[in-house]
């Protein structure tokens, strides 16, 4: 049964049902822009094809025109459609990862508008884990190019009330489902040179590629220098809560001693102060304690903006897992770095 049509400030909120989910489709295949879950983050999605509706994900994000965005498919005839090639490594990955959170960055086809790829000769193409998003697709009957579904710089959305707080009169519609179970965006693989680099750590770790493909990644995402980068997220700031957050990095005991100087300083002038708590480091080496920390890391920095905080602390954490993922965004999002021996 569908939930009944809502709208908020005029983008139509969409149930996850058959029925909603052609509708949603329907938008997408006329030019629209629709919100929706993948098993990363919401995504903001647009027809790949059409360059006109995605210059409209530009537009309702503030998005700079230099930071590419992800296509997002369901099938491997799409596949073929956005790609000029498919090596031997990416048949490999695709075998044992897809659907799932692995954006593969390959040579373009003409199919795909420039406009996509920040003028790049290459795409970064992905197979969402998720029911609602790969129904989405195929509804649409075309590939959906999507970055995440917030304002440009703030924290990704794992809810749609994260969307409608963005993005609410800024696009057609959201569809309305559960929370994004990763909770943090798919990790970027490079596939276009002569051996494959991630250039953003994310929802599948950097351990589970090495071990597949047999090999060392070079990571080149943590760092960046250059005009045109291949994948979101290496360019720019990203994932900011609107108060300012410090980032403490050192041994565990001299870090913590000085978060918790700041904090009673901060709070001792009358300041709002939150801490984003890592937990501990044996809870970190666990695989349900750093998928946690991945999950709940962007709802935690929208609950401080809730809170009206003046300032954020956060701590260093094991860049193992997900924890490699999760220090990725944290350093991104931070204002300033405090690094003690």
């Amino acid at each position: 049964m569908s939930r009944p049509i809502t709208k908020v400030y005029g983008t139509l909120l969409l149930g996850d049902d058959p029925l909603s989910v052609t509708r949603a489709g329907n938008i997408i295949k006329n030019g629209g822009l629709v919100a929706f879950p993948t098993e990363t983050v919401y995504g903001l999605g647009a027809a790949a094809t059409d360059s006109e509706a995605v210059k409209r994900i530009f537009t309702a994000k503030g998005r700079p025109p230099d930071n590419p965005l992800i296509v997002h498919i369901s099938s491997r005839e799409q596949l073929n459609q956005i790609a000029k090639t498919v090596p031997d490594t990416a048949n490999i990955l695709i075998d044992k990862f897809w659907p799932g959170p692995l954006s593969l960055v390959l040579h373009r086809s003409e199919a795909v508008p420039a406009i996509v790829s920040a003028g790049l000769s290459t795409v970064a193409v992905r197979m969402p884990n998720h029911r609602v998003a790969l129904d989405l697709i195929a509804a649409s009957g075309v590939p959906i190019a999507a970055p995440s579904a917030n304002r440009s710089g703030r924290p990704s959305p794992t809810t749609y009330n994260h969307v409608l707080e963005d993005l609410a009169g800024r696009i057609d519609a959201v569809i309305r489902s559960t929370i994004c179970p990763i909770g943090v965006e798919s990790t970027v693989l490079d596939l276009t040179g002569l051996k494959p680099v991630m250039l953003r750590p994310g929802g599948l770790t950097r351990e589970e590629l090495e071990e597949t493909l047999g090999c060392r990644l070079e990571i080149s995402g943590l760092k960046y220098s250059g005009s045109a980068p291949h994948s979101p997220g290496m360019k720019y700031r990203h994932y900011s809560p609107r108060a300012p957050l410090i980032l403490v990095t050192g041994p565990i005991n001299r870090r913590r001693r000085l978060i918790k100087m700041i904090f009673n300083y901060y709070r001792r002038k009358g300041l709002r102060v939150g801490y984003l708590d890592p937990g501990t480091p044996e809870d970190l080496m666990t695989e349900t304690g750093s998928e946690q920390l991945a999950r709940n890391l962007y709802s935690n920095l929208r609950r401080m903006d809730a809170l009206e905080m003046d300032l954020i602390l956060a701590e260093e954490t094991e860049p193992a897992g997900l924890g490699l993922a999760v220090m990725n965004r944290i350093r991104k999002a931070a204002v300033r770095v405090l690094k003690i021996k």
